[in-house]
């Protein structure tokens, strides 16, 4: 009996002792026991390219051709309608006055005076009448928004093929990696974060 009990213990203690030893295959760790950070060679690293636009409003300002009218005008170089009106009315208003020869002086002195308030008031006054005018053409500069779209290429990640060990993998990133990669190796090798 003491051997047995001798025997089942060392048995025991044996397995305790070779478990690690057996856990160990080749470089490799097996998972449930220990993981490991390694690194690894990066072999191609491929840009992933989204394509998109966006909207870039701008002024563009010309010059257009406008047509305007100006008028012409005028002066009134006859004065005669003005001082014979003057006349008129100033020989009425001396005719009322006086009797006899006395009459026909003041009605002679009344055109006469007349004539000449008329001539003159149409010369302050400066009659001017509108003839026909012209167009002339003339530039305004106008301007109006336009809206172009303008193409942009975003890189939203990196394809990227790494080797460790000989084996070949893949993965997905947000950055470029560089030469090479920290991995993670447990029961398989992935990018560590």
């Amino acid at each position: 009996m003491k051997n047995l009990a001798f025997i089942t213990m060392a048995l025991v203690a044996g397995a305790a002792l070779s478990t690690p030893a057996l856990a160990y295959r080749g470089d490799y760790y097996d998972s449930r026991y220990e993981v490991r950070y390694d690194w690894a060679t990066v072999v191609d690293v491929d840009p992933i390219v989204e394509r998109s636009s966006r909207p870039v409003n701008r002024e563009v300002c010309y010059d257009q051709p406008v047509d305007r009218y100006e008028p012409g005008y005028t002066a009134r170089r006859d004065h005669t309608g003005s001082t014979v009106l003057g006349a008129v009315i100033g020989g009425a208003l001396g005719n009322q006055i006086g009797k006899g020869d006395g009459r026909k002086a003041a009605t002679i002195a009344g055109a006469v005076i007349g004539g000449a308030v008329g001539n003159n008031a149409s010369h302050r006054r400066g009659d001017y009448y509108e003839t026909s005018g012209t167009y002339v053409r003339g530039y305004e500069t106008r301007c109006r928004q336009e809206t172009a779209w303008r193409g942009n290429d975003d890189i939203v990640g990196y394809e990227v093929t790494y080797r460790y060990r000989g084996d070949t993998y893949h993965t997905t990133m947000d950055h470029h990696p560089g030469n090479r990669l920290r991995v993670r190796v447990d029961r398989g090798v992935t990018p560590a974060e």
